[in-house]
């Protein structure tokens, strides 16, 4: 075995490091692995890679249970060596043939059986002779009379192949036990990490700056990054257990803290890199550029609209590019806003780019815009995919000559040959829905322009770090005067006469409704077939007095924008929609929603659809129409979102029971993976690793230190670091 084992050496060149393993077992570790964390080549996955695949639980084995102390409907580990293995066919009472597969075990207090179906290849697992750990639900057989056990996970301790290793790390202590990678269970993991962490000689503790590392504050001293490393696999300190049960453990900080505080540094330094790209859009705010922008208020503005727009201008003003996130609540004013960015940076002679994720919300955006701008002299366009060829190529001649000061558009402003004249300004709507490349694409066709990144998600704060921390943070926290809070209820099937004949007495006072059904088994085709059977027979039977409208996804866009005239107009009196109707409509005049299957959406995206009612001067409602069976946890979730019209409390819900992926509605390329940091359960840590990042940046951004580090960023997280212009 040679000396030199590192972090960085690639797991393909193990068989040169540790006798026993293989190129086609090396081949096959790193594919498995790296198709696990993302990494698109095996040549790229390090030992460091197989050492941050931690164990997602661990088994206390320095005690085991012996047959005698098992309890009916109790999980539990029992040692157990194999005294018979046979398995044998039986037939259903549908004619369908199985496999069942039995093992016999004893201890010294009794006997146990396990059994697993169709996997008749465990007959060469299970051998006489062998002792083996089972783990599973037990429960007792009066006609057997021992307990069993139906599909246990199990680990075979006595097996030849690992004379090198001693079998006190499987038994005897607290265990590791790992998710299975591919064809690796968690007995070779085990072995193989407990042999590389052996080999390990030199590991550099320099991922961490020393105020972290040497503890303080809410801090305690950190183990080395080797010793942590150790800890977390095969823990030793008893006085830790409950905390690495929990990933809470000194070693388990050490590790998170470097994640947090790498990816905060990358973040850092891609701001630094945006700054210094070229010269800034230079612009200025006279008293004349004050008024046009009175000039085109549609209402008075808020406090804290007011604030925002004094942070945005400031920034606008200064000698740096401007890197900001405005968050503001469903119904907050952000477009007002983001109107009074677009004034400032046109009367500078500037051009403005809008990109929005739907073609619904940028035709949202162009009616409001060209409503707010119609007494000004601006030039106004809108881009998207729908367009015909030619109409895309004249608004692109358009852009480039700078015969058009304002652009709003799909992901079409950055395909094809897109350039600006004079792009000064750039605003992006709803940016979770984009990937960070796409962001950066965006901001490649100008130079060194502002950026105002915009969305009507509430972001909790620990998530809005990892994921905007190159950002400045707006937030407006004040509605608009006259808004009323949406009264939301639950209600069940036996209710749905009732909920009905509410949508009857709303629509008999000039009002309108929408009733949202969900995607269906993440089939977009089933999703349109429920709403439009759903809409036939609301039609027919429930409302025959009343214009039923229908709108989804698969619509053509002038179908679409027909459905969503005539219900702006007043001409349609219940909306059947899917959830194309989360962004981008306005209709004041709609008071009611009504969301079929609530318990299918996230807590968040249920806050985005009450957005669409509450948005005039009516009292408004949102009714959960949950199914019968509902589980208690799900209605839980469905009562905590009716009592709470705060987006920022419930996005801090969803985002605890959902995870950042699935409560940003989508898995997008710009969320980093962290290997050992959570983003909920560590929110402290990432605060503490944060603040230490932009000191090392602020105070010495050209250090050899700062640089080794932003090395060891660019490999642990390259989007985090890449597409800089």
């Amino acid at each position: 075995m040679s000396a030199h084992l590192s972090l960085t050496t690639a797991l393909l060149e193990l068989p040169a490091y540790l006798r026993g393993i293989g190129v086609t077992t090396a081949g096959k570790l790193a594919a498995e692995l790296g198709s696990a964390i993302g990494k698109v080549s095996p040549a790229e996955v390090t030992v460091e890679d197989l050492l941050l695949y931690l164990p997602f639980r661990y088994e206390d084995r320095s005690h085991l249970p012996q047959i005698c102390d098992l309890a009916p409907g109790k999980s539990a580990s029992v040692l157990v060596e194999v005294s018979l293995a046979s398995s044998y066919p039986i037939r259903t009472r549908q004619g369908k043939q199985l496999t069942l597969f039995e093992v016999i075990g004893w201890d010294s207090t009794g006997r146990i059986r396990a059994c697993w179906w169709n996997q008749p290849y465990l007959r060469q697992v299970f051998q006489p002779g062998r002792r083996v750990v089972l783990y599973g639900e037990w429960e007792f057989s009066s006609r057997a009379r021992c307990y069993q056990v139906e599909n246990p996970d199990y680990e075979v301790l006595n097996d030849e192949t690992d004379d090198d290793v001693p079998e006190t790390i499987h038994v005897g202590r607290c265990v590791p036990i790992y998710r299975k990678l591919g064809t690796f269970r968690t007995r070779a993991l085990r072995t193989l990490i407990f042999r590389l962490l052996r080999a390990l000689r030199d590991v550099p503790d320099d991922g961490l700056p020393d105020e972290l590392r040497h503890g303080g504050g809410e801090l305690p001293p950190l183990p080395t990054k080797l010793a942590a490393l150790r800890e977390v696999h095969f823990p030793e300190a008893t006085e830790h257990l409950e905390a690495i049960q929990a990933r809470r453990s000194p070693a388990h900080a050490r590790l998170a803290l470097e994640e947090f505080f790498l990816l905060t540094l990358a973040l850092a330094n891609r701001r630094r890199q945006r700054e210094q790209a070229g010269e800034k859009a230079g612009m200025c705010v006279t008293e004349a550029i004050r008024e046009r922008a009175r000039q085109t208020l549609p209402f008075r503005l808020t406090d804290a609209q007011k604030r925002v727009i004094r942070e945005i201008v400031s920034d606008l003003t200064g000698t740096r590019p401007m890197s900001r996130l405005l968050q503001g609540d469903v119904g907050s004013g952000k477009t007002v806003v983001a109107l009074q960015a677009m004034i400032v940076a046109v009367e500078n002679g500037w051009q403005v780019a809008l990109m929005a994720p739907t073609e619904i919300l940028v035709e949202q955006h162009w009616r409001s815009m060209t409503h707010w701008l119609a007494r000004t002299p601006y030039r106004l366009a809108a881009l998207t995919g729908r367009l015909r060829p030619s109409e895309k190529k004249a608004i692109r001649q358009a852009l480039a000559n700078h015969e058009v000061d304002i652009v709003i558009g799909t992901q079409a402003l950055i395909q094809g040959d897109t350039a600006f004249a004079r792009l000064g300004l750039v605003i992006i709507d709803e940016q979770h829905r984009f990937g960070v490349l796409q962001r950066e694409q965006l901001l490649a066709r100008g130079v060194s322009p502002d950026v105002l990144v915009m969305t009507a998600t509430p972001i909790p704060r620990s998530l809005a770090m990892a994921l905007y921390g190159d950002l400045d943070v707006s937030v407006i926290d004040e509605l608009p005067p006259g808004r009323k809070p949406v009264v939301t209820a639950v209600r069940t099937n036996e209710r749905r006469n009732r909920v009905y004949d509410f949508i009857r007495q709303e629509c008999a006072a000039g009002r309108q409704a929408y009733i949202v059904y969900p995607l269906v088994e993440e089939s977009e085709k089933l999703d349109v077939a429920a709403a439009t059977a759903a809409a036939a027979q609301l039609q027919q039977e429930v409302f025959p007095t009343l214009v039923v409208g229908l709108l989804h996804g698969r619509l053509k866009s002038e179908e679409k924008d027909a459905v969503m005239q005539k219900f702006v107009a007043g001409e349609i009196h219940v909306l059947v929609t899917t959830t194309v109707v989360e962004v981008g409509i306005d209709v004041p005049n709609a008071s009611v929603m009504v969301i079929e299957h609530p318990e299918r959406f996230g807590l968040a995206q249920l806050h985005q659809l009450r957005g669409r009612v509450g948005r005039g001067a009516a009292k408004s409602y949102c009714v959960l129409m949950a199914p019968d069976g509902i589980s208690p946890e799900a209605m839980e979730r469905l009562n905590f979102f009716a009592q709470t019209p705060d987006g920022f409390a419930i996005a801090e819900k969803d985002l605890a029971w959902r995870g950042p992926g699935e409560m940003l509605g989508l898995r997008q390329s710009g969320l980093p993976v962290f290997r050992v940091g959570d983003l909920i359960r560590d929110a402290d840590w990432l605060t503490l690793a944060r603040e230490a990042a932009w000191r090392v940046w602020r105070e010495q951004p050209s250090a050899p230190q700062t640089q080794h580090w932003l090395a060891r960023a660019q490999r642990m997280f390259p989007m985090a670091m890449g597409g800089v212009h």
